[in-house]
């Protein structure tokens, strides 16, 4: 049930680039990224985490790469994963070169800590050599030394400036394949520098909010900061940074994009905070529907309301919904109109089913 929006984003048109198989920039959906926090070296785990990254929603994900037992080990991993890998390089300019040649989609890497010039050549050389493109990666927390003596502290102009600087090094050497970001844990700061990033370039945008926190602070910073910036337009793919398990991060990531309509992935879930109306308990229907359902990732949208104040409103809208009844009686819409009456004590196991349903009809006509 397809509901037009109040407002449509008009995303800024930036260049295309390939991160393996997906496509980053221009018209394309924004990507979800999440990064694992395993050991590298230790295969199995790496590429089990991986795995459930990938199954949560990610479009990419990121494997650090701090020294060379990482880099041998990336080949194992990327053989044995379908998703791309994006090595993260600092310092290193060897292990950039390593993690090409082992097979990464995508090198995240800050030029200006790579080394010389001679050492950043020979990691463009081993990125084109291997159809590898790169994100250049602008941290508030490791600015260039001469940029916070000219700025005295991080601010949105140093990041830029250092953005831009690095920008100018990769293009010298004829080579275009790369997203930038320009990261801090200050919302402010992050959001300013962004904007203004978005206004000297056009280079694909990653957009992060770097070390936001916890799973309730990171979630609500990440929230605001990108919201901020998506609304305007700017981000192209998106990072969720938690204190956390990164599948954690793959589900606030997508429903930051889903909440503002730019993509939609799984069951949209509209439910009531719950008072004394309620005709079911409403958290743990809502809870246990989360958990059933969080295989779906066809788009569908299902409300769960626990009273007919506005429970009929908002199944008008839904492709399945519920509204509170009396007595354990609840009322089933259907594509916005009354289905038939459930108890409660049947309503999830009909849910599941009626949007698994739902899910392989929609398959199916594609």
């Amino acid at each position: 049930m397809n509901i037009r929006p109040f407002r449509e984003i008009k995303r800024k048109k930036t260049k295309e680039i390939n991160v393996g198989y997906v496509k980053v920039g221009g018209d394309n959906p924004i990507s979800v990224q999440s990064m694992t926090n395993t050991l590298t070296k230790d295969v199995k785990e790496t590429i089990k985490q991986i795995e459930q990254i990938e199954e949560a929603g990610a479009d990419i994900v990121r494997v650090s790469c701090p020294d060379e037992d990482s880099t041998k080990s990336l080949k194992d991993i990327i053989k044995n994963t379908s998703i791309p890998i994006v090595a993260d390089i600092h310092f290193h300019y060897k292990r950039a070169i390593e993690a090409a040649e082992s097979g990464a989609a995508c090198l995240r890497i800050n030029p200006g800590n790579i080394g010389d010039r001679k050492k950043i050549k020979e990691v463009i050389s081993a990125a084109k050599n291997n159809n590898c493109s790169i994100r250049i990666g602008v941290n508030a927390g490791s600015l260039e030394k001469d940029l916070l003596e000219k700025y005295k502290e991080p601010c949105p102009e140093a990041l830029v400036e250092s953005a831009l600087r690095n920008i100018s090094i990769v293009e010298d050497f004829d080579f275009y394949e790369f997203k930038v970001s320009v990261k801090s844990s200050d919302v402010f700061l992050s959001i300013e520098a962004y904007r203004q990033l978005s206004k000297v370039t056009d280079y694909p945008l990653h957009l992060g909010i770097t070390e936001a926190g916890t799973f309730l602070p990171g979630s609500i910073k990440s929230s605001i900061g990108f919201g901020s910036l998506l609304m305007s337009g700017i981000g192209d793919t998106i990072r969720v940074s938690l204190s956390d398990d990164p599948v954690e991060e793959i589900k606030v990531g997508n429903e930051i994009l889903k909440s503002l309509n730019l993509r939609n992935r799984g069951v949209k879930i509209i439910s009531c905070p719950s008072c004394a109306r309620q005709a079911f308990n409403v958290i743990e229907t809502v809870k246990k529907l989360e958990d059933k359902l969080s295989h779906i990732k066809t788009p569908i949208s299902l409300s769960i309301i626990g009273c007919v104040v506005n429970g009929p409103g908002e199944a008008a809208q839904t492709d399945i919904g519920i509204t509170g009844g009396g007595k354990g009686n609840n009322m089933l819409y259907l594509n916005g109109v009354e289905s038939q009456k459930i108890s409660s004590d049947e309503m999830i196991s009909k849910v599941v089913r009626l949007v698994e349903e739902k899910a392989e009809e929609i398959e199916k006509a594609k």
